[in-house]
C-alpha cells in the first residue's frame, strides 16, 4: 500500500523524451507537417504563407487576411462564416513581420470539411469592395483608438528605431486607410497566399484519407522559391519621448537589435534574461513593480525573426516615475555587469525554467509548437534537451560576461510616450 506519509523522490530533470511530427513534402521548399497520436477528438490546422508586413505597404497584408472569406461569387462571407460554425471551427488569422498564418481547430471528422470551405474560399473568393469597406471602417476606428495609448504610440516609435532603413521599420498610418486599392489586395493575394504557402502544421488523428486530400489539394498554392529576408539590421541607440499631454501614465520601451536561436549565446542570454525580467520573480519586477511601486508590471523578452531578434524591455508606469524606471533598468543591468549572481537565485530560476520546459511539452499540441518553434531554424527538438543542459551548469561567471557582451547600456534605443 502507498504511504502516503512520505513525499516522492525529486529526480532532476536530464532530458525531455521528444516526439516527432510526420514529415511529408509538398514540394521542394514546403512541407506538412502532422502529429498523429492525439488522444481526444480535437484537431487543429495551421496555414503558414509568406504574407507579412514586409511584403506588401501600409495595410494590405492584414486586410488581406481578414478578406479571406470575403465572398465568391456564389457564396458571401456570412455563407461561408455559417459554413464554419456549422462545422463547429474556431477560425483565425494572424499576421507577423514576416509571415501569415491561418487556423482552424475543430474535431477530427470535420476537419476535411473545413479544409474545403478553406479550398473554396482561396480558390475562387473575388474580394467584393463593400466588404472591403466594411472593414476599412471598422479597422480605421480601432486604429484612431489605439492610437490615443502611449502603449502603442512607444511601440510604433520603437519599432521605427530597432528596424530603422528596413521594411520592418514600417507602419500604417491613418491616412492609409484611404489609399486601399481593391486591386492591391486581390495582386496580393494572388502573390503571397495562392502562391505563397510555406508550411502546413496539423495536429489531430485524422483518417489517412483526408490527409491525403489536404496533402494533394494544397500543393498548388505550394511557393515555388524559398522565401528571402533581410539579414542585417541595426537598431538607432537614441533616447526618444513623444509627449502626450493628457495621458496619466508613460509607455516605456528599451530594446535593441540581438539574435534568435541560430546564436551561439542564444540559451545562455535566454538565462540571463530570464533573471532580468522574464519571470514573476525577476530583477526588474522585484525592484520597479515591488520596491519602487512604479507600475503593475515589467517584462524584458526576446522577440525572434527569420534571420534576427530583439531585445525589448516594456512597461507603464506614472509620467512623473518615466525617467527613474529608465535609470532603475539601467541600474538592474549594470549589476548584472559587475556583480555576480548568487547562487540561491540562480537556483531559483533554474526551477524555474526547467519546469516551464516541461509544461511546453505537456501533450501533442504544446509539443508540436515545440517543434515548430525550432524547425523554423532548421534546428531539432534536442534544442531543448541543450537548453536543459545549461541551464543545469551555467554559471554566475558566465552570466556577468554575457551581459558584460550583449547589454551595453550606449547600445540600446529607448522611446517612451506620455
Amino acid at each position: 500500500m502507498l504511504d502516503r506519509t512520505l513525499a516522492p523522490d525529486v529526480n532532476e530533470i536530464q532530458e525531455v523524451k521528444f516526439v516527432y511530427p510526420t514529415s511529408i513534402e509538398l514540394n521542394e521548399h514546403v512541407s506538412l507537417f502532422w502529429m498523429k497520436d492525439v488522444p481526444n477528438e480535437t484537431s487543429r490546422i495551421d496555414f503558414y504563407f509568406d504574407a507579412g508586413t514586409i511584403r506588401a505597404k501600409s495595410l494590405i497584408s492584414s486586410l488581406t487576411a481578414g478578406l479571406i472569406f470575403s465572398g465568391t461569387q456564389s457564396k458571401d462571407s456570412t455563407t461561408f462564416h455559417n459554413l464554419l460554425d456549422d462545422a463547429g471551427a474556431y477560425y483565425d488569422a494572424g499576421v507577423s513581420h514576416e509571415n501569415a498564418v491561418v487556423s482552424f481547430y475543430s474535431l477530427n471528422d470535420q476537419l476535411l470539411s473545413i479544409f474545403k470551405i478553406f479550398e473554396e474560399a482561396m480558390n475562387n473568393v473575388i474580394f467584393p469592395q463593400a466588404e472591403i469597406d466594411e472593414i476599412l471602417n471598422e479597422r480605421k476606428q480601432k486604429f484612431l483608438v489605439s492610437l490615443e495609448k502611449v502603449g502603442v504610440i512607444s511601440q510604433r516609435e520603437f519599432q521605427k528605431l530597432i528596424f530603422q532603413n528596413s521594411d520592418y521599420a514600417r507602419h500604417a498610418n491613418l491616412e492609409d486607410f484611404d489609399r486601399v486599392s481593391r486591386a492591391e489586395i486581390i495582386d496580393f493575394f494572388e502573390q503571397f497566399y495562392r502562391n505563397g504557402l510555406t508550411k502546413i502544421v496539423v495536429v489531430g488523428s485524422i483518417e489517412s484519407n483526408a490527409m491525403e486530400y489536404i496533402v494533394n489539394q494544397s500543393k498548388k498554392w505550394c511557393i515555388q522559391n524559398k522565401p528571402k529576408f533581410e539579414t542585417k539590421f541595426s537598431n538607432k541607440p537614441i533616447k526618444l519621448n513623444v509627449e502626450k499631454q493628457d495621458a496619466l501614465q508613460s509607455a516605456v520601451r528599451i530594446g535593441k537589435i540581438l539574435f534568435n536561436k541560430n546564436h551561439e549565446d542564444y540559451i545562455s542570454f535566454s538565462i540571463l534574461n530570464t533573471i532580468l525580467g522574464d519571470y514573476f520573480g525577476s530583477r526588474l519586477m522585484k525592484n520597479i513593480r515591488e520596491d519602487k511601486g512604479y507600475t503593475y508590471g515589467i517584462g524584458s523578452y526576446v522577440s525572434e525573426l527569420n534571420n534576427t531578434g530583439y531585445l525589448i524591455i516594456a512597461t507603464e508606469v506614472g509620467k512623473d516615475f518615466r525617467d527613474n524606471t529608465i535609470d532603475e533598468v539601467r541600474k538592474e543591468i549594470e549589476k548584472l555587469q559587475t556583480e555576480l549572481v548568487e547562487e540561491a537565485e540562480l537556483d531559483l530560476v533554474r526551477n524555474y525554467l526547467l519546469g516551464q520546459i516541461l509544461k511546453s511539452a505537456d501533450g501533442p499540441y504544446a509539443m508540436t509548437d515545440l517543434f515548430i518553434g525550432v524547425s523554423h531554424y532548421n534546428l531539432t527538438l534536442e534544442f531543448y534537451n541543450k537548453y536543459i543542459q545549461k541551464v543545469q551548469t551555467i554559471t554566475p561567471l558566465e552570466i556577468r560576461d554575457l551581459a558584460i557582451k550583449h547589454l551595453n547600456w550606449d547600445s540600446f534605443s529607448i522611446v517612451t510616450a506620455g
